[in-house]
Order: C-alpha cells, then sequence, then structure tokens
C-alpha cells in the first residue's frame, strides 16, 4: 500500500471510531431521556425464590413465579436467571445483562414495509428480532452492516467467534472485531436473511441496524416517519 493510501486508510478508521463514540454518546443521553423503544424488560437481582425486575421505565419490582407486572409474568428464578413470559413468549434474563425487548409478534413475516418514527434526538430507533431474539436498535446509515458489541452479541446466541476476524476501531484504538452473516433480521412484518454483521468488543448501548439491512429497503423520510420499501 502506498504512503497516500494508507494515510487515508489511517484517517479513515480514526474518523470512524469517532463517529461510532459520538453515536454511542448520543444513544446514552437517547436512552436516559426515556426513549420509547417498546416494552424492555431487565433482572436486576435475585431474592431467593423472587426476581427484581424493571419494566420499562418502571421503578423496580419484586415478583414471585407466577405473579405478573404490566403483562410480563414470572415463570421462574435461577441463582442469577429468570424466565419471563410476555404474550406467550419466554425469554431468560441475567442479571446485570442489558434489557431485551420481549412481546414482539412471532409468526412467518410476509410484509414489505416498515415505518419508523424519529425519537426526540432525531434518530430512527425500533426493535427488531435477530435470528428470533427480539433487541432493540437504532438506524444508522453510516454503518456498512449491522453492528452489534459483545454483550449483546451473547445475547442473541451468536457464536461470533466463528467469524472472520477483522481490524475495528473503537474510542481507544483499534481492536479485533468479528465479521459473520446473521440467520435473519425481521423489523415489524418483514424479514430479511443473511444479513452481515459485524460484532465489536465495545459497549454499544443499542444495535446499530446498517446498510447490510437498509440496503434492501428504499428509504424514505416523512416528517419524523422513516419510510422502508422493501426492493429485494
Amino acid at each position: 500500500m502506498r504512503h497516500g493510501q494508507s494515510a487515508k486508510w489511517q484517517a479513515g478508521r480514526r474518523m470512524m471510531g469517532l463517529r461510532v463514540a459520538n453515536l454511542a454518546a448520543a444513544l446514552l443521553i437517547a436512552l436516559c431521556s426515556g426513549v420509547a423503544l417498546g416494552q424492555n424488560v431487565a433482572l436486576t437481582g435475585v431474592m431467593g425464590e423472587r426476581a427484581l425486575l424493571v419494566i420499562d421505565d418502571d421503578a423496580p419490582g419484586v415478583l414471585a413465579p407466577g405473579q405478573t407486572r404490566r403483562g410480563v409474568t414470572l415463570i421462574s428464578v435461577g441463582e442469577q436467571s429468570a424466565v419471563i413470559e410476555i404474550q406467550g413468549q419466554r425469554q431468560t434474563l441475567r442479571v446485570g445483562e442489558i434489557p431485551v425487548n420481549v412481546g414482539a409478534k412471532g409468526g412467518g413475516a410476509s410484509g414489505s414495509r416498515v415505518v419508523l418514527s424519529a425519537g426526540s434526538s432525531g434518530h430512527y430507533f425500533g426493535t427488531a428480532r435477530i435470528n428470533g431474539v427480539s433487541v432493540p436498535f437504532v438506524v444508522d446509515t453510516g454503518a456498512s452492516n449491522v453492528v452489534m458489541g459483545v454483550a449483546q452479541a451473547e445475547q442473541i446466541g451468536i457464536n461470533y467467534r466463528s467469524g472472520q476476524r477483522i481490524s475495528v476501531s473503537t474510542a481507544n484504538g483499534a481492536t479485533l472485531g468479528y465479521q459473520l452473516a446473521l440467520d435473519s433480521v425481521r423489523v415489524g412484518e418483514v424479514e430479511v436473511f443473511h444479513v452481515d454483521a459485524t460484532v465489536v468488543p465495545a459497549t454499544i448501548p443499542l444495535i446499530l441496524l446498517g446498510n447490510s439491512f437498509l440496503g434492501r429497503f428504499q428509504m424514505k423520510q416523512e416528517n419524523d416517519l422513516l419510510v422502508l420499501e422493501r426492493r429485494y
């Protein structure tokens, strides 16, 4: 690689690291401001046979197996985990993990149109089912792939270490990441398959829905809405 090309490549990597860091900071502000992402549930503690759950922005509440709060039913409690159910869908939560979004509709997806609303920060948020697991995301047209952190990949059950090793830039400099293909990504009633993703070691508040997914749609902004019309 010639010196000029190498300098441009290094500059591009630094800019990517700054962009990811800045977006992550904006997402943290949005989350602290209470941006609605659907029904998010987190397990913050286990007390014997009871679980301490946080649902959306509510104060933590203690549930025993069989009890229901805001449509979330506690099924069972382990040493550091709990199984919950909402609308017939079960999800395992673990203490300290990022909140998960539950209650998304199951079944086959046959739609071709997705409509997302902008949050107060101007970003477009939503909930996707990646490999069948519901997770919150933010649209990022500057990301080539769907981007997630290691914690999110493990939550979904992705064996990211089997992916291709690549160099990625973070706020702390270059580090090792992994590139792989997701089995499926579903947003609303639209599902696409074999979507390229990048797993990075940095902590990312939300999954970045990048162009490996968005590129399959015709995108159009209408006031504070983002409309995605499937192309293929």
